[in-house]
């Protein structure tokens, strides 16, 4: 009889295991702190640790909302501990301090009701470590009675050290302190529209030709989004194909191309597009998108540094991959894993992929480089081959630019807390150049 009732312990055990895991898999919370500790301990970019389990077994809907939670604790965890801390008697644990946070934002971000979020913030640190769960309960209930002043007098988060003084010293620290705020709060969806007769959904026109959508919500469900008549795209990361001007008919390139955004603008003109990256993998969303829209362009799959084309092209777009410091908002987790000696690196590889920019253009050809940082040495100081002039006629392509981007003739700085009015903007360096000669 014993035999027999082990027997079926052992039977029933592995349903109620995997049933166990499973649910796990669906609980939006503890997928939220999978990707914040990947983010914190491990030093793992967001992008990389949702394309792996378990993020990746979850349902959309819980992907959805594990991800916006994870990227909300993370952009505003500084205020969380500020907030938090009257009612801490010690540090608490890595673990336990991660459930702390995420709880604090659903409370003073979400207006969540506080006997959920309580309730499900002790059920998680009974799992990770039980002692904690009557602290947590206890730190919770006080700071969702007693916590607001705590939580909107703290200030915005720091940016790391290294970062910080190098950006101060390009902007000054007033200045950084309006970046920082900026960090701290949710972007908003910006799409271009492919033409001037396309489908949109609500929102605010934006000077430089995007639209700033009013209430994004599943972008996929939005009105124009089947027939392929928008695509998502900050309004900043909009503005070098913009400035380059592809024409009908011209063979442009644009160099390492995904995820796709540039190209999809590039090939609306009519233009003939060869978009090169090194990653097939990131690619696949610009074929999914092309796809989408109806527009064609060449997909290539090599390493730009060596990469030969057949003949000259006529114009070239190089978004240089870089730190990505202007993209924080939308990328909180970059403060954890970029270092000063990547930047090194990436400022040598950007060096690098210019030069084969300007062999690749033919004589009286056009080239718009840009870098999503904020960064000088990712931008401004960027070593430039002679065989190129800047093209200050660039900036006439383009209405509705701000005069305060104008860095330098054919050039633009732009600043996250530019147009902080309408809810700020990526940090971008764009600059325009020509290659004299041609007919």
């Amino acid at each position: 009889m014993p035999l027999i009732y082990a027997a079926q312990t052992t039977v029933q055990r592995g349903p109620r295991q995997m049933s166990q895991r499973a649910k796990a898999v669906q609980d939006p919370r503890a997928l939220a702190l999978t990707l914040i500790a990947g983010v914190e301990r491990d030093r793992r970019s967001l992008a990389d640790l949702e394309a792996e389990a378990p993020y990746k077994d979850a349902q959309p809907e819980v992907r959805a909302r594990a991800g916006r939670l994870a990227r909300q604790t993370l952009r505003l965890s500084s205020r969380a501990d500020a907030a938090l801390g009257p009612f801490l008697a010690r540090p608490p644990r890595p673990e336990i301090r991660d459930i702390l946070r995420l709880a604090a934002t659903e409370l003073m971000v979400d207006g969540s009701a506080p006997h959920g979020v309580v309730s499900e913030a002790v059920t998680l640190a009974k799992k990770r470590h039980p002692r904690s769960s009557g602290m947590v309960n206890a730190v919770l209930r006080k700071l969702a009675a007693d916590g607001r002043d705590g939580w909107d007098k703290a200030p915005p988060k720091r940016l790391p050290g290294w970062l910080r003084g190098r950006l101060s010293s390009a902007y000054g620290n007033a200045r950084v302190a309006k970046m920082e705020a900026v960090f701290e709060t949710t972007p908003p969806v910006d799409v271009t529209p492919r033409g001037p007769d396309a489908a949109l959904p609500e929102g605010e026109s934006l000077p430089t030709g995007s639209l700033r959508l009013a209430t994004p919500g599943r972008i996929s469900a939005l009105p124009g989004y089947d027939d392929g008549a928008w695509w998502v795209q900050d309004a900043a990361a909009a503005l070098p194909a913009r400035l380059l001007d592809a024409q009908p008919g011209e063979r442009v390139l644009d160099l390492c191309a995904a995820p796709g955004g540039k190209t999809l603008q590039l090939a609306a003109t009519g233009a003939s597009v060869t978009a090169l990256d090194v990653s097939d993998q990131r690619l696949g969303r610009l074929r999914d998108n092309l796809a989408r829209t109806g527009l064609a362009a060449e997909i290539v799959v090599a390493d730009a540094t060596a990469w030969q084309p057949e003949a000259g092209f006529d114009a070239i777009l190089l978004d240089a991959p870089c730190s990505a410091t202007g993209t924080i908002r939308r990328h909180p987790d970059l403060p954890y894993i970029k270092s000063a000696a990547q930047v090194r690196e990436l400022a040598a590889l950007q060096t690098t992929l210019l030069e084969r920019a300007a062999e690749m253009l033919r004589p009286g050809g056009r080239l718009v480089v840009c870098t999503c940082s904020l960064l000088p040495q990712e931008g401004e100081d960027l070593a430039v081959p002679a065989s190129l002039v800047p093209d200050p006629e660039a900036m006439d392509r383009v209405p509705g630019l701000d005069p305060s981007w104008a860095a330098r003739p054919g050039a633009l700085r732009i600043t996250p807390e530019n147009w902080a009015e309408r809810g700020g903007i990526d940090g971008f360096w764009i600059a325009a150049y020509r290659k004299p000669g041609g007919a």
